[in-house]
């Protein structure tokens, strides 16, 4: 009897985490010019295939963190210089560990198991590229970020 509460718990979670990866996969944004080739390097592949999808999905998450950011920090950002608020993001993403953990783990609650994985193998060189990605992504959109500019 045990044995079959055992084997139906563990037939349950097997289905939820299923759900869970087909769920996440369904709500990615495509991205053509994202491609994956036989030819990269798996590091590139997983950045194409997983971390660009992912990171475009969560552009939002990353706006207001980083709005809110700013905030937090006394709204030093807006009188800065152009110039010096791109430092500002670059400071902020890979100076400031805290805000640096917060925006990995938007990133990487989004893996599936299989993804999480592949990335448990290599994090330290995904995690640069993650962050890179993230950094260009905020100061590509560095006029949401004036005073006033509402989303």
């Amino acid at each position: 009897m045990i044995g079959r509460n055992i084997a139906s718990i563990i037939f349950m979670k097997t289905a939820i985490m299923s759900d869970r990866c087909t769920h996440l996969l369904r709500i990615r944004p495509e991205i053509p010019s994202a491609r994956v080739t036989q030819n990269m390097s798996e590091d590139e592949k997983f950045q194409n295939g997983t971390l660009r999808p992912i990171i475009k999905f969560q552009n939002p998450m990353f706006v207001a963190m980083f709005r809110n950011y700013i905030v937090k920090y006394k709204n030093a950002f807006h009188q800065l210089s152009a110039q010096k608020r791109f430092k500002y993001i670059e400071n902020a993403v890979q100076k400031d560990m805290k805000f640096r953990n917060s925006l990995k783990g938007i990133v990487v609650g989004q893996f599936t198991l299989e993804e999480y994985e592949t990335y448990i193998k290599n994090s330290s060189a995904l995690n640069k590229r993650m962050m890179n990605m993230v950094v260009e992504r905020l100061k590509d959109q560095i006029q949401l970020f004036e005073e006033g500019v509402l989303v």
